[in-house]
């Protein structure tokens, strides 16, 4: 597999960062407890943005839920899905979600493996075709605090890495970051499938579960700005934790 190094886009990158910044201001700052914004004008003045990059911001504010633009009536905010912290429909990364519930993250149990690639996660990671290709399998599990909270297993290509030695590289951060740092590629959207699962009895040990407690499992397909995919994500959360999906439905 042929590594890509990718750019961030110019345009795109500025407005996510200003969609960043107003969901700081109106959690609380500029726009705390506004319920409306003001116009796209009064907006770009205040930020010292141009006014395209705050449409646009304000376009993926729109898609993912936290306002919606009515003719005539403006801006109007959502402020409970603002509340939201977990939420499936966007990308998640579990520390950020364990330190955002006053919890210390860490991982142990940490496993990294060179395996040959079975053909349906050669088929997944674009893979077909090729002879025999490798992939690294990261295995870990993650803590808050002292408290076992979910075990993951990444799988990516290892032709992602270029020649570099895996046995000097630092699996104990977050796989997106992972993927950032050493594979000079940016994870951008995911393709998940949700279950309830029991798990295997090693990950339900590992993780203390007791024998009436389930896990719900997401299996996650990543994929590159270029959509191409990237690696492949199980992750078993306990439920430590609380999430939330945003469903447009129009």
């Amino acid at each position: 597999m042929k590594k890509t190094t990718e750019a961030p886009l110019g345009g795109e990158l500025r407005s996510q960062q200003t969609a960043d910044r107003l969901i700081a201001e109106l959690r609380d700052g500029l726009f705390a407890g506004a319920t409306q914004l003001p116009s796209e004008v009064e907006l770009a003045g205040a930020l010292g943005i141009s006014r395209t990059v705050v449409r646009d911001a304000l376009s993926l504010l729109e898609r993912e839920g936290y306002l919606e633009r009515v003719r005539g009536i403006g801006t109007r905010v959502n402020r409970d899905v603002l509340q939201v912290e977990n939420r499936l429909d966007q990308k998640m990364e579990f520390y950020r979600m364990i330190r955002a519930a006053g919890h210390t993250p860490h991982s142990d149990q940490l496993l990294v493996t060179r395996e040959t690639a079975p053909p349906a996660l050669a088929q997944r990671l674009g893979l077909a075709g090729q002879p025999s290709p490798t992939l690294v399998f990261v295995r870990r599990r993650v803590l808050a605090d002292d408290l076992p909270v979910l075990y993951s297993t990444d799988i990516l290509p290892l032709a992602l890495f270029d020649g570099q030695r895996l046995d000097t590289l630092d699996f104990t951060q977050p796989i997106f970051d992972i993927v950032s740092k050493y594979c000079h590629v940016e994870v951008t959207k995911t393709l998940a499938h949700l279950r309830a699962v029991t798990g295997s009895a090693a990950i339900r040990r590992q993780l203390g579960l007791r024998p009436d407690q389930a896990l719900m499992q997401l299996e996650e397909t990543c994929y590159s700005r270029l959509c191409q995919p990237v690696l492949c994500c199980q992750t078993c959360y306990t439920d430590f934790f609380d999430f939330a999906i945003v469903r447009k439905l129009m």
